[in-house]
């Protein structure tokens, strides 16, 4: 029996904080040793934070990774720690792990593979690290080695796969095991999206059953750099069984998992197993093996393991992934809270929701030790209760036109009054006159709804922009802008009115799926998320502007087309990359309540619609990325501001 202690670290790091990922790094390494862990796992370039995008050109965003290592190194006193940081060699820079113990740097394993699809730029700033070649960098005065390494210490073999490398089919960990690997650390920088927790595991689970290995994953916590994500969920895993795993969407700067593991059971594994044996060549060649001179002493006692996660549901995960999102967001910009344009409608009650839910899981996750610390940030000068702190945190407005109907004005009094949130109530009719006072005398003649009908609409949305940003200025806040990703698809919203905000929250989720959100929250929610049943007034409602007269009875779908029918031609015509002619045949077979003609219809307004309006998708505020069908240009979704229109795609359609 061989008994080793492994540990998984997560933290929470925001990119190019210097002493504040310094701070986060060695109180997870403190808590680790207080676990008694002696191999631990740090994530991918969590020195740094991963999302440093061009900064990482600079030479001195290298150096100063390199220079945080002898802090972390000699905090490592009697235990092993892998830590992620960017490497400058001849000319390249390399997203490496660092291996460190009792004040050493025993050597750094570069990245092989390279995450460049989707959200991922990786290529554009690293170089991926040829397999089987080890070389020499400087560091202050010495030689380390750097490349594909795996390393021996006290007789037991640990090798890495980073990231991206354990997500392709030739993953590193195959010729790790043919050389000998125990333990395969993996430091990882994942982004959340929808259901990616189950991949994660399954290949954690089976990299540490195929190889006959321990397998341990970290990952990146928190709203690092305004759009990505990233969610925790460590995992400990030993010959196809999981040992611990850890929380993800944690509140906390950082925490740890750790669990023991008898080497001896899986190389009595990998023994039986023909098909894992060394191979002989491999074995008696010594290159890219490196010794480290330090014991493993025993584990001095067993400690109770972590408690597996269960899945999510996907409302469940939206819920706490936007929670997440929005805490990070606000106290990485340095903001005092949120003001939000509520109209009582979906989006803006979704937006407002979600702030409220984020306090209220910031008391439960961070405890009663968090309220001083939240009261000293917003400025009380004594203890603040939890409703001050949600008044303090959360500021709606309802800013009312003739236009604008007693059911939503209800519903936004409602909802406020059922979030805590401090609320005010602007009649914006006089403004609007002015402007079309304005207007009217420069164009000697009277707007009409007729003629006018889209100046009309716009000129209220953006009537509500200078008032409400001037209130979010005033309390230092930050405004959320509440577009959704199928108004983002057609472009409909107004710009410099409805778009107004620092951060677009919904911006990645559709409209569909949004409005069962609401439901789901209205009369269900979750052990962490109790329902609110107040949501009913707003999902009586018809969703709707509210930006013409109210005989006319305006609705988003009327304006449009139905929302389920909008998703999915967006996901056609966008995700699948497919061309109108194939739009419509797909939306006649899955939608044969509607008349061909009505779906031709729809879908050359979707096409048209999306062609035209991609200028105001460059122009949203941030977004944060949920998944794979993301519409963000900036991350995601390219497309020219200028094109032909599928002018000539839509002529094949007859």
């Amino acid at each position: 029996m061989r008994l080793i202690r492994v540990g998984a670290g997560v933290v929470n790091q925001t990119a190019l904080d210097w002493p504040g990922n310094q701070e986060r790094l060695l109180a997870a390494i403190e808590e680790a040793r207080e676990a008694g862990v002696q191999v631990f796992c740090l994530p991918e370039l969590s020195i740094t934070g991963y999302g440093c995008e061009d900064a990482f050109f600079s030479p001195d965003v290298a150096k100063r990774a390199l220079a945080m290592l002898p802090a972390l190194a000699e905090a490592s006193k009697g235990m092993l720690t892998a830590v992620g940081l960017p490497v400058l060699y001849q000319g390249a820079l390399y997203n490496v792990a660092a291996l460190l113990g009792d004040g050493e740097i025993y050597g750094m394993v570069a990245k092989q593979t390279l995450a460049g699809d989707g959200i991922h730029y990786e290529p554009r700033w690293f170089k991926p690290w040829p397999a089987g070649v080890v070389r020499a960098v400087e560091v202050g005065e010495e030689l380390i080695e750097l490349g594909d390494l795996l390393f021996e210490v006290d007789g037991v073999r640990i090798g890495f796969e980073i990231c991206e490398d354990a997500w392709v089919a030739q993953r590193p960990g195959a010729s790790l095991a043919k050389r000998g690997v125990d333990i395969i650390l993996n430091p990882s920088a994942s982004h959340f999206a929808f259901k990616k927790q189950q991949i994660r595991e399954r290949f954690v689970l089976e990299g540490s059953r195929a190889f006959h290995v321990t397998y341990v994953y970290t990952n990146l916590l928190g709203n690092e750099t305004g759009r990505a994500i990233f969610d925790g969920g460590p995992m400990i895993a030993t010959d196809g069984k999981f040992i611990a795993s850890g929380r993800r969407f944690s509140f906390k700067p950082q925490f740890v998992i750790a669990g023991t593991v008898d080497i001896d059971l899986t190389r009595t594994a990998r023994v039986r197993c023909v098909g894992t044996q060394s191979d002989l060549e491999d074995s008696l060649d010594d290159e890219g093996i490196l010794q480290v001179p330090m014991e493993l002493a025993p584990p001095r006692a067993e400690f109770p393991e972590a408690i597996q996660t269960r899945l999510y549901s996907k409302k469940e995960e939206f819920t706490h992934v936007m929670t997440l999102a929005l805490f990070d967001y606000m106290r990485k910009s340095w903001s005092r809270g949120f003001v939000v344009s509520l109209s009582g409608g979906a989006d803006s009650a979704a937006c407002a929701t979600l702030v409220g839910l984020m306090i209220d899981r910031l008391e439960h996750e961070l405890g009663p030790n968090a309220w001083p610390k939240m009261a000293s940030y917003l400025g009380f000068k004594e203890r603040a209760t939890l409703a001050e702190i949600k008044r303090a945190l959360l500021f709606c407005v309802y800013q009312g036109t003739e236009n604008s109907s007693k059911t939503t004005r209800h519903a936004a009094e409602i909802m406020a009054k059922a979030l805590g949130a401090r609320y005010s109530v602007w009649e914006i009719d006089p403004l609007v006159k002015h402007y079309r006072d304005f207007v009217e005398g420069s164009l000697k003649r009277e707007l009409t709804w007729e003629q006018d009908d889209l100046t009309l609409q716009n000129i209220q949305a953006r009537v509500r922009a200078p008032g409400i940003w001037m209130l979010t200025n005033t309390l230092k806040a930050l405004l959320l802008a509440t577009s959704n990703r199928s108004e983002a698809a057609v472009g409909y919203a107004t710009m410099d009115g409805d778009t107004c905000g620092g951060v677009s929250p919904i911006a990645g989720i559709d409209k569909a799926f949004l409005r069962e959100w609401l439901r789901w929250m209205e009369t269900t929610g979750s052990e962490d998320f109790p329902p609110i049943p107040e949501l009913s007034v707003i999902n009586a409602q018809a969703p709707t502007a509210e930006l013409r007269p109210l005989e006319q009875t305006q609705t988003d779908e009327a304006d449009l087309m139905p929302y389920p029918l909008l998703d999915a031609i967006e996901r056609s015509a966008i995700r699948d990359k497919r061309a109108p002619v194939e739009v419509r045949a797909e939306m006649g077979e899955r939608f044969p309540q509607y008349s061909g003609d009505q779906v031709d219809l729809w879908v050359r307004r979707f096409f048209q619609l999306w062609s035209r309006n991609q200028w105001k998708r460059e122009r949203y505020a941030p977004s944060f990325h949920l998944d794979d069908e993301n519409l963000d240009p900036k991350t995601w979704c390219r497309f020219p501001i200028l094109s032909g229109g599928f002018k000539a795609e839509l002529e094949d359609l007859g």
